[in-house]
């Protein structure tokens, strides 16, 4: 039988799966615990900006769903953001990409979340950008869910 942590993993792999645009860019959920997530992204060229390094809106996408599977573990809500920033310290060049994130508070209709994306290249991982989200619990279906 399996536990709480790879029932909550189970779930996000499935919900992940869903989204069309996860899957394009290669989000893949590695861990899942009660607050937190590790996604990755393994490096592809179409992710990239001119220069070669990770698009920040890949960045920021990372962060983002990072962040709202993290607050799906505690909440077993629907989550949307309301409010992220993304800090981008150095350019994100790397073989593969690891966001961190962790759920600082989690309230009845609001989360607070923390984030940070690693940059992985021969065996060595470098902190690329760091992220918040305010996260609100979504109780309506989409619209496009339901055609």
């Amino acid at each position: 039988m399996m536990n709480a942590t790879a029932d909550t993993l189970t779930m996000l792999r499935a919900i992940n799966a869903t989204a069309a645009f996860n899957r394009w860019c290669g989000f893949e959920v590695q861990h899942a615990a009660p607050g937190e997530v590790e996604l990755a992204m393994a490096w592809k060229p179409e992710a990239g900006q001119y220069a070669g390094f990770l698009h920040a809106g890949v960045v920021g996408a990372l962060i983002d769903t990072a962040c709202g599977y993290a607050a799906a573990t505690q909440l077993g809500a629907r989550v949307l953001a309301s409010h992220f920033a993304v800090n981008c310290i150095r350019p994100a060049v790397g073989e593969r990409f690891v966001a961190k994130a962790k759920v600082v508070r989690a309230g009845k209709q609001q989360v607070f979340t923390h984030c940070e994306l690693y940059a992985h290249a021969s065996g060595e991982a470098k902190l690329v950008a760091t992220g918040e989200t305010l996260l609100c619990v979504v109780e309506a279906e989409p619209a496009a869910a339901k055609n």
